[in-house]
């Protein structure tokens, strides 16, 4: 007779670090990313990397109109924490992400795109996560910077 493993009550296994949810919109029945990686702290130490370089980038420092970064710093951290299973304060704050329409006003062309990257690139680096963890994150921000640009004009 073969051993048989038990099974789990709560159904077959799933990946590593793909939370549950128990109702569609309800909170997460395990750790979501967001937690996994350490929470606010870590996506605070990511954007404020990512600002550093822009802040000295003579591409991307016009498209943000406040002259000081600190609010843009902040709506990004709140997307990002939301984004990754974290706190709903950006939509409660300023309504679906609506990412594409919101960079409309910017010429977001493929140079900026690079830019914006190298910068974010820099920013996850800083954070040392596990590797599983940075591919993650790094995957996302890539597809979220080429779904942004509006033009390929100079």
């Amino acid at each position: 007779m073969s051993e048989q493993l038990p099974v789990e009550a709560s159904g077959p296994p799933r990946p590593a670090n793909v939370p549950l949810r128990g109702t569609e919109h309800g909170s997460a029945l395990g750790p979501s990313f967001y937690e996994t990686v350490g929470g606010r702290p870590t996506f605070e130490r990511l954007v404020a990397e990512f600002y550093r370089g822009v802040a000295d980038d003579p591409v991307l420092k016009p498209m943000y109109p406040e002259e000081d970064l600190g609010p843009a710093a902040e709506r990004l951290t709140m997307f990002l924490e939301q984004y990754w299973g974290g706190p709903g304060t950006y939509s409660e704050q300023r309504g679906h992400p609506r990412l594409r329409m919101r960079h409309q006003p910017f010429k977001v062309n493929p140079d900026a795109r690079d830019r914006w990257l190298l910068h974010m690139r820099t920013a996850v680096d800083s954070l040392e996560l596990p590797p599983l963890a940075e591919e993650t994150l790094w995957d996302y921000l890539q597809r979220a910077a080429y779904a942004m640009v509006n033009t390929f004009d100079d």
